[in-house]
């Protein structure tokens, strides 16, 4: 069987995971991995694999897993389309993904390509989850309860602000889905932290939190990728009330998430051309292998 040939574009966090789990699916080979500056500085890991600075360097793509920042995700997509290669990525706000996923659909259909979009745990195999709850109990209260744990999103909108050396975000749960955002910062020379938090806390993504930032002398000294969530969901089925489910896990953030990109990253060679939420994919296409394979064991 001929293997799926996939595109690392970025080697944060998430594309040094993505590259693992690349190397432990049976179905794909690494066809390259992208970066900013290229071969330069070339990580001895990345030794096997070609290491470029443009996507249009590899050879025969079927689709790039895009390890980007989430504000970065839209621009990288609509570069990679129009070359005929299947994109997937984790954008990671909530209430910006129906207009992200509009916007690449129509340029998925107008270049026979498939994006799979906001596919990490959250948004992504939390969403599933959460959608199954809801089936499962049409009426009734949904929550979703993060941490305590590191947030990639929030840390890497930290970093991106003017005077902050480097940043990590912890979500910290308060219960019934409401949560503490705990900063940590490491700051330019002279910089104010009262002028950083107050960049931090007027971000879309601090806004609607409880934000706390403080001031250290070493991010790394603090630095935990663990995370986790837990989902709850009391409600109705049918006419019957009472009905309680709950769901949890405790994880490696970009680990996991890696994970699901490349999940989805295989579904997209079964998708008609447009662009999609991992609730719109069938979880069957997420797992190698053969499909009457994969009903007679889990089924």
């Amino acid at each position: 069987m001929k293997k799926i040939r996939a595109a690392v574009v970025g080697y944060g966090n998430i594309g040094r995971y993505a590259v693992e789990a690349l190397q432990a699916a049976p179905d794909f080979e690494i066809a390259g991995i992208v970066r900013r500056q290229g071969a330069t500085d070339k990580p001895l890991e990345l030794t096997p694999y070609d290491v470029v600075s443009d996507i249009r360097e590899l050879k025969d793509v079927d689709v790039a897993i895009l390890a980007t920042p989430t504000r970065k995700c839209e621009e990288t997509a609509k570069k990679i389309l129009p070359l005929g290669i299947n994109t997937v990525d984790s954008f990671d706000i909530h209430t910006g993904i129906a207009d992200y996923r509009r916007t690449l659909d129509a340029l998925n259909k107008e270049t026979g390509t498939v994006s799979v979009i906001a596919a990490g745990w959250d948004p992504g195999s939390d969403s599933i989850v959460r959608t199954l709850m809801q089936a499962l109990a049409p009426k009734g209260l949904s929550y979703t309860n993060f941490g305590p744990g590191m947030s990639m999103g929030h840390s890497v909108c930290v970093r991106s602000k003017d005077g902050v050396k480097n940043a990590l975000s912890m979500t910290i749960p308060l219960g019934e889905g409401i949560h503490r955002r705990m900063v940590y910062v490491e700051l330019e020379d002279g910089v104010s932290l009262e002028r950083v938090t107050a960049d931090i806390k007027a971000d879309p993504y601090f806004a609607n939190d409880e934000t706390h930032v403080f001031q250290v002398e070493s991010v790394d000294d603090v630095r935990d990728m663990g995370h986790g969530v837990n989902l709850v969901r009391k409600g109705v089925s049918g006419k019957t009330q009472n009905q309680h489910f709950e769901f949890n896990m405790t994880i490696n953030n970009p680990a996991l998430t890696a994970q699901v990109l490349v999940d989805v990253a295989r579904a997209t060679l079964r998708q008609q051309p447009g662009c999609y939420t991992m609730i719109e994919l069938p979880v069957i296409d997420l797992l190698p292998g053969e499909r009457e394979d994969i009903i007679r064991h889990l089924v």
